[in-house]
């Protein structure tokens, strides 16, 4: 006989507290929307002060950046972990916390970034388990600007020596987020997961898309009907129904987050080398005002008051350091890339080079996510124009000469032969193939045509001038 009642059992759970989360916020904000978050935490905390700019923010901060970056490590395996288990509990927030979410939710239209309204998306999820979380942040943090993955998972899998099986299942979850078709490897399964998400999955644009988008993209409609037996009337509806689709799912997203660009870091050259300079003008300077430590040390002052203030207090102090971290862990990210980038600092973007966050990040002593939170909207000013930071994160192949070249610079590449072909007879995928290998560029021709259609270039009988 079975009974029913009330249990209690014990369990310890990891809860990160307010400041560690907004350590890691300070962290991924972008360099316009730390400002906002700065003059917010100055507006809520009296005993911060806004200081002359001959102060450097960095003096009121540990003198141990290695010690710095440790504690931000340590943070960010919280934060995983938090996030990995039970989220349903949660501390009531103060009246502060309160004032601090409404200006961060009001301050979201404008400052959202498409990786950042995916991360939201993942949190508030269901997904208990800490390895998916991380590949689902991992596939979050390899799709570009109109919101397509930039590689295959099978290259993922072998780059990354991840399991396969593990990737496609967290691709899965992510291509479940808005906007619809976000996540996929390429135009096709793009167009099929948004007619999917709108019940057309039995519909014969659906069909068109599956199996005959070549056909379609040429304006084969006579074809088109005669190979799926359907009359040309139903043939325009569905051609009218997938126009409707966007191929670019994400480019709003883009569009807005380009608008205000901040660079957070400067690459300037010094004595023959170049130095990653961090961008502290636009950074309000602040400490802690000397006159409520004078009102700590009067006699006087009452026991609630004297408690007040250390809390502020304290609350100052970790936000001025976790600035500085944000600035050292930054500044380290970006002089790995230096190293690892010389040629394209030195040359421009036809010598960017593969680089994986794996490798920076054993480089720089943190996890691999806290590199993707840190690069997250953070741009870098170069002789070579304003970049942001994942553009130097990139996979690549190798030439016959032995050296690597990224993607970036085959597309590059690319261009530049397409922007010389004859313009009565372009190149085809197989020859632009052919001028690659004289460039010492080994790649397939399904390569280049997934390079081509990822520019926008059209195939060469559409590119063809009279």
């Amino acid at each position: 006989m079975s009974s029913q009642g009330l249990f209690q059992h014990q369990a310890l759970k990891q809860v990160i507290g307010p400041q560690m989360q907004q350590s890691l916020q300070i962290l991924q904000a972008p360099a316009m929307e730390l400002q906002q978050i700065i003059q917010q935490e100055v507006a809520v905390n009296p005993v911060l002060e806004v200081e002359s700019p001959e102060v450097s923010i960095e003096q009121t901060a540990s003198e141990d950046p290695d010690s710095d970056i440790s504690n931000l490590s340590r943070l960010d395996e919280e934060w995983r972990e938090y996030y990995a288990q039970n989220r349903a509990q949660s501390s009531p927030r103060t009246s502060d916390d309160e004032e601090r979410h409404r200006f961060m939710m009001d301050s979201i239209v404008a400052q959202t970034t498409l990786q950042e309204h995916l991360l939201s998306q993942l949190n508030l999820s269901e997904v208990q388990d800490s390895q998916m979380r991380e590949m689902c942040e991992f596939i979050i943090g390899n799709i570009d600007d109109d919101g397509l993955l930039h590689t295959t998972l099978e290259e993922l899998s072998l780059r990354h020596a991840l399991r396969l099986d593990d990737l496609e299942k967290a691709k899965a979850l992510v291509q479940s987020f808005e906007p619809a078709g976000v996540g996929a490897e390429n135009l096709r399964e793009c167009l099929l997961l948004q007619l999917e998400r709108q019940g057309r999955k039995a519909s014969l644009a659906y069909r068109i898309v599956d199996h005959h988008l070549g056909d379609l993209a040429h304006k084969r409609y006579t074809l088109l009907s005669k190979k799926l037996a359907a009359p040309p009337d139903q043939i325009s509806r569905a051609v009218e129904v997938i126009a409707g689709l966007d191929p670019r799912p994400a480019q709003g997203f883009a569009v807005m987050r380009n608008h205000y660009v901040t660079p957070d870091i400067h690459v300037e050259r010094q004595n023959s080398e170049f130095v990653a300079v961090m961008n502290n003008t636009d950074l309000p300077h602040l400490r802690i005002s000397n006159a409520y430590k004078d009102i700590l040390a009067q006699p006087e002052t009452g026991s609630e008051a004297r408690s007040y203030i250390r809390e502020k207090i304290r609350g100052a102090k970790f936000l001025i350091r976790s600035i500085a971290q944000r600035q050292q862990t930054i500044q380290r990210i970006a002089s790995e890339i230096l190293k690892h980038q010389h040629d394209f600092f030195e040359k421009g973007p036809s010598q960017l080079k593969p680089l994986n966050m794996a490798t920076v990040a054993d480089a720089v002593g943190v996890h691999e996510t806290t590199v993707s939170r840190a690069i997250a909207g953070k741009y870098m000013a170069t002789p070579h124009g304003v970049f942001e930071l994942k553009y130097f994160f990139t996979s690549g192949v190798r030439t016959e000469a032995g050296d690597d070249v990224s993607n970036t610079a085959v597309k590059n590449s690319i261009a530049e032969i397409i922007k010389n072909e004859p313009p009565q007879k372009p190149y085809s995928d197989e020859q632009l193939v052919k001028h690659l290998g004289q460039r010492g560029i080994k790649v397939a021709r399904r390569t280049v045509a997934k390079y081509r259609e990822a520019m926008g270039v059209l195939p060469s009988h559409l590119r063809k001038s009279a």
